[in-house]
């Protein structure tokens, strides 16, 4: 990411409508860069810092791609999107899980994510594709299964050395903590995870190119019917890649022209931040004017009497 002068400019302001009077008001920042890291607008500051949460599961699965593990066990285009996926738990996307480990020959007591509460086994985790990509790393390379979520494991060494290199630093710089489902997560600047998707969809690196592909051809497994980012992917018909990450992470990439765009809800909230996405893809021209409006209709229009509102743009620089 580009290490000039700090630029702020004002951030975006959710206002949660009730019959046309302000309620709640959310704060979001958003950043948006090219593949060579170069910041090219925000709103906000790019060097806002968060944990990247589930956004970063795309580059977790670069480490599938890139070890050959998808050709040695047969994995396809719908394993892949299960290992990028924040799943709901449904009958289909846990048995793809379970799919990814049986072509590994690994035992799905080897997951390490908690079993959530109401389901019954930790395949229905919303994690368990992340995880089941990552043991079948382990069992391609050789190395433990029953340590693989520590931070100083192989497979998470690559993981974190693959991130590094494509922001162009070194590993060590990056906080590491670890997410609710026991994986390591990063702690990053807006622009870096900004400069994470246009590289992502740069064209660039053919192991990320399956990746996308992977997302754009089966969005119902990266999320669910209705949730955002298979809605958005499913309506733009390949153009955007979407991943959210908790408490309040959105990024998304134009696929193909190197542009990654990364938001940040102040207080982590989920419908601000698909308000301000949605807003910002139209400022930008990344979405057709109906597709706006099918979106909004679902993310923007809470009830017969709540709806939100998105003041403020991206300052271009």
């Amino acid at each position: 990411m580009s290490r000039g002068k700090r630029t702020q400019a004002p951030n975006i302001e959710i206002h949660l409508l009730r019959e046309g009077i302000v309620e709640s008001v959310h704060h979001v920042e958003a950043t948006v860069c090219d593949d060579r890291g170069r910041v090219l607008s925000v709103a906000g500051s790019s060097e806002t810092a968060a944990f990247i949460r589930s956004s970063l599961k795309p580059f977790q699965a670069f480490a599938v791609t890139s070890t050959g593990t998808l050709e040695r066990f047969g994995l396809t285009d719908k394993d892949l999107a299960i290992i990028c996926s924040s799943h709901h738990g449904t009958t289909e996307q846990a048995r793809q899980v379970f799919n990814v480990l049986w072509r590994a020959d690994i035992d799905p007591t080897a997951l390490q994510c908690p079993i959530p509460s109401g389901k019954q086994n930790t395949l229905q985790h919303n994690c368990s594709g992340k995880h089941a990509g990552m043991l079948a790393v382990c069992q391609q390379r050789k190395w433990p299964l029953n340590t693989y979520l520590r931070s100083s494991h192989p497979v998470q060494q690559l993981i974190l050395t693959k991130v590094a290199e494509l922001l162009g630093m070194p590993g060590d710089e990056l906080i590491c903590a670890h997410d609710d489902c026991g994986a390591p997560t990063y702690f990053m600047q807006l622009g870096q995870m900004a400069h994470l998707y246009a590289q992502l969809a740069s064209g660039n690196h053919l192991d990320l190119e399956r990746v996308i592909r992977a997302m754009t051809y089966y969005p119902r497994l990266v999320a669910a019917e209705g949730s955002f980012d298979t809605e958005l992917m499913r309506l733009t018909e390949g153009e955007l890649v979407s991943k959210s990450g908790a408490e309040g992470i959105q990024c998304i990439a134009r696929v193909g022209e190197g542009m990654g765009l990364a938001i940040k809800a102040l207080d982590g909230s989920k419908r601000s931040k698909y308000a301000a996405a949605i807003h910002l893809l139209q400022q930008m021209g990344w979405l057709q004017p109906s597709v706006a409006e099918i979106l909004s209709e679902q993310f923007m229009t809470l009830s017969n009497y709540t709806r939100l509102e998105v003041i403020g743009e991206l300052s271009m620089l």
